[in-house]
């Protein structure tokens, strides 16, 4: 039978604020009760009101190394590492894994992208586990259904590129195409309509760059053009949203350095790498910012038993986050989600 109050017996107000108060792994099981619970706890309008009632909660969805399988013998690694999403919550300092794709029920695409949008997961991109070829798949997670969907194609493909949210809309950026070629090229990828459109290029190609945003500005930092392999630039550009330009911004980055998964952006406004901050993660630095912390991943050097911590701000102490054998290994990406 169709409910016709939130919650028998309460004021509609009060039943509304009732459900906002639920814990998000809560949802699935909440949405089940009935159809209009269900309908609410899947609004856009019920995200934004937990949104601005303090109500979300703010965990790191990692692009992590699974643990090792290794052959009968067990003395060597079973083959090239295995990756799925991991999710840490810095309130609970609890660890926790998505199920895997369905289209990749063994490991996600390596060198695949995410990124945030209204308390959902976006992966893009990446390569075939299987053949090591770049793919154009598009998959989102709703955390409310604890489901992946599949999302409209990416146009064109493109690895190691540049990503950031803002709005209900996926900005990239960058990378390079099928045949290594360094792109300038962006796009914008509405995740409610599930649809792409094309955006001006950027003033020069930009492969392994990295993407934020900052404001209504998506940032992207550094990279290097075809016929410069790894020569990574100190510049960024910056795609005025409200505008729909874009505006170089010169010196912005170290020259030389990779900016993938470590750029960070002081009070002062600006960047730094993450990996510069403490010499227990110089290597293989991967962070994700969580409101005033991050949570930063990295090796004190090659080869080295990778470390988590949390740390307030550019200058702040790295604090140890004690994490279970399986949520220990390489952090390639991450985000955070704001459920």
């Amino acid at each position: 039978m169709q409910m016709t109050e939130l919650i028998p017996g309460l004021p509609e107000e009060l039943g509304h604020e009732c459900l906002t108060r639920l814990y998000y792994s809560t949802h699935r099981v909440a949405s089940r009760v009935c159809r209009r619970w269900q309908d609410m706890l899947q609004s856009r309008d019920f995200y934004n009101h937990r949104k601005q009632s303090g109500r979300t909660h703010k965990p790191a969805c990692l692009v992590q190394a699974l643990p090792v399988q290794t052959r009968v013998d067990e003395t060597k690694p079973g083959g090239p590492p295995v990756y799925g999403v991991s999710v840490f919550d810095p309130v609970s300092g609890s660890w926790d894994r998505l199920d895997p794709v369905p289209k990749y029920p063994h490991g996600l695409p390596p060198f695949c992208q995410v990124t945030a949008c209204e308390g959902k997961l976006v992966l893009m991109g990446g390569w075939d586990p299987a053949s090591y070829q770049p793919v154009r798949d598009v998959f989102v997670y709703e955390f409310t259904t604890q489901r992946w969907t599949r999302g409209k194609d990416m146009p064109e493909t493109r690895s190691f590129f540049a990503a950031g949210e803002f709005n209900g809309r996926v900005y990239v950026a960058g990378g390079h195409d099928q045949n290594k070629n360094a792109l300038k090229s962006a796009r914008v990828y509405n995740v409610r309509e599930n649809e792409w459109s094309e955006l001006p290029g950027m003033s020069q190609e930009r492969d392994e760059c990295e993407g934020f945003v900052s404001g209504s500005e998506f940032w992207v930092v550094s990279g290097y053009g075809t016929d410069s392999q790894g020569g990574f630039v100190g510049c960024a550009e910056v795609y005025e949203i409200g505008s729909g330009q874009w505006r170089r911004v010169e010196d912005a980055w170290r020259a030389g350095q990779c900016p993938r998964s470590c750029v960070g952006v002081g009070k002062d406004g600006k960047l730094f790498c993450w990996g510069d901050c403490d010499s227990r993660v110089r290597v293989g630095t991967s962070a994700v910012e969580l409101g005033p912390w991050a949570l930063v991943s990295g090796s004190a050097y090659q080869g080295g038993a990778q470390g988590s911590f949390l740390v307030e701000g550019q200058n702040g102490k790295l604090r140890n986050v004690e994490a279970p054998d399986e949520f220990s290994g390489f952090v390639q990406s991450g985000c955070c989600v704001e459920i």
